[in-house]
């Protein structure tokens, strides 16, 4: 018997912005419950953001996601003894973790710079549609179109 589906949770927005999409992504860059640092590095980076563009941060900040956001991904799938990458739509839900999770580990691979640098200039690349995570976005938009003949298998 299939357990019951899981609940959507709400979610309460930041203190400074008042955007839930920002609060999730400060989420996202906790690590070990230290939810203070890691609004800090946040904070931090949009301040950066705001001097490099010249433009609000939250506005930057939403597009830089739009962008990296991927419209397809590739599920692997068993039919017959082989496996198959099947190309699928990707969830809303799921394309805001996506471009969130590729921002963060792009400017965590980064070295040299503080954290909250590094993720600003990973957020004005994104913006610019340009860097890793713009290059991991196209990658996955990539094989999801090479694999599409076996897009049929996606029921």
């Amino acid at each position: 018997m299939r357990r019951k589906k899981a609940e959507k949770r709400e979610h309460k927005p930041d203190t400074v912005y008042q955007n839930v999409a920002l609060s999730r992504f400060v989420n996202y860059i906790m690590e070990g419950g230290k939810k203070s640092t890691a609004e800090k590095v946040v904070y931090a980076a949009l301040t950066e953001v705001e001097k490099q563009t010249k433009e609000k941060a939250i506005d930057v900040f939403e597009k830089a996601i739009d962008n990296v956001s991927p419209r397809v991904e590739v599920t692997s799938r068993r039919i017959g003894g082989a496996n198959y990458q099947v190309p699928r739509e990707v969830r809303p839900e799921r394309k805001f973790m996506l471009a969130s999770r590729w921002i963060i580990d792009a400017a965590r691979s980064k070295k040299g710079k503080p954290m909250a640098q590094r993720l600003a200039d990973e957020i004005v690349a994104a913006y610019k549609n340009e860097g890793t995570a713009i290059k991991k976005k196209q990658d996955i938009h990539r094989m999801a179109e090479s694999n599409r003949a076996f897009a049929h298998f996606s029921w």
